[in-house]
């Protein structure tokens, strides 16, 4: 792993991005904006989650108008998405929203572009830039011939600048693309071209598992070299399962944690319990816990003493049940039938105990 690049550090409402700030996590609602109720029960799943950022399409006035109800009734920042309309970018503003996504070479005049940076910097509102490789300049695509990371860098500097000359410079960037290689390429030369926090994400990854796929490979690439300071998982799926990826992308690199790990082995003709419906079970009782704790449900004696070891807490497989080991110490010898409860049931009392958090092979504890 590669120290992660120091950036300027912004806040988008009360989440610190960039600097020395935990990498966030966010995710955008599916929903009309307009439809409040919809809107709001969407966000209120996502935060449940974990989602710390939301944001939301702004692509009609009555969607922006909608949006102080939304602020006012959820607990995390709330961006607005918007694109050519300088004036839902100044109505967003004074709904109340924690930051606008706006390309300011994309709202015409000067003036309006001067009328959006005096509104949000009186409001202390950063402003991202978003860059997609589907999306590029006219004249960038006659330069360049197509999409390329170089052609997509020069459009976000040339957003940049124009903020930089009106001395705006609460900003943070995001130059994605649909494919790994130009999404990585364009980061990698982004990040070396400016300081500013970087929002990373694959544009467009699709459905899982591709699509989870595609973005863990994308932004875990840039994460293990230092690069990035919030995340996003772009999933043509329920928003809920961006976040979720989003906290496994950053659990798997030893970066953040939330939440249960669970730790299992792929089945083999070894395994005298059904290892699956263990598994599932545990995933689903375990939903509900929050801090970072890791279990192991191994189906053999091969593997799963040794691994349930190395866990926080674990089962062990064995003929027709298995042992429950905690710390590296066994706690229990209990019936197939009876292991999920006592695992499930030892777990909530180590975490209401703070009693988890075992050191990884890097010396290092995962921390929330």
């Amino acid at each position: 792993m590669t120290p992660r690049r120091k950036t300027r550090q912004i806040f988008v409402g009360n989440v610190a991005v960039g600097g020395d700030a935990p990498i966030s996590v966010q995710s955008m609602t599916t929903t009309k904006t307009e439809d409040v109720v919809a809107t709001l029960e969407e966000i209120h799943r996502l935060q449940e989650a974990g989602c710390e950022i939301v944001r939301v399409a702004v692509p009609r006035e009555r969607d922006a108008l909608a949006l102080g109800k939304i602020r006012s009734q959820i607990a995390i920042p709330l961006i607005a998405d918007i694109h050519f309309d300088y004036r839902l970018a100044l109505m967003a503003l004074d709904q109340g929203v924690d930051c606008i996504r706006l390309n300011p070479g994309n709202i015409g005049s000067s003036d309006r572009v001067k009328e959006v940076v005096k509104a949000a910097r009186s409001r202390s509102v950063p402003i991202r830039i978003g860059v997609n490789a589907g999306s590029l300049e006219e004249d960038l695509l006659d330069q360049y011939g197509y999409p390329t990371a170089e052609a997509m860098v020069e459009s976000a500097m040339r957003h940049v600048r124009i903020l930089e000359e009106l001395e705006f410079f609460d900003i943070k960037i995001s130059i994605k693309a649909s494919g790994v290689p130009l999404m990585v390429e364009a980061y990698r030369k982004l990040s070396a071209a400016c300081d500013y926090p970087l929002h990373v994400g694959v544009t467009e990854a699709g459905m899982p598992p591709s699509g989870t796929i595609k973005s863990a490979i994308g932004i875990g690439m840039l994460l293990a070299e230092g690069i990035g300071d919030t995340i996003r998982v772009s999933l043509t799926a329920d928003p809920v399962e961006e976040v979720q990826a989003g906290y496994d992308i950053l659990r798997t690199l030893n970066i953040r944690a939330k939440g249960a790990l669970i730790v299992a082995c792929p089945s083999c003709g070894r395994i005298e319990v059904d290892l699956f419906k263990l598994v599932d079970e545990a995933k689903a009782r375990l939903a509900h816990v929050e801090k970072p704790i890791t279990v192991s449900i191994l189906g053999c004696a091969v593997n799963g003493p040794g691994e349930a070891r190395e866990a926080d807490i674990g089962i062990a497989g064995g003929k027709n049940g298995g042992l429950l080991i905690r710390k590296g110490k066994i706690i229990g010898r209990y019936g197939e039938g009876e292991l999920v409860d006592a695992l499930v049931s030892a777990v909530d009392e180590m975490v209401a105990a703070g009693d988890f958090g075992q050191e990884h092979g890097d010396g290092r504890v995962v921390a929330g």
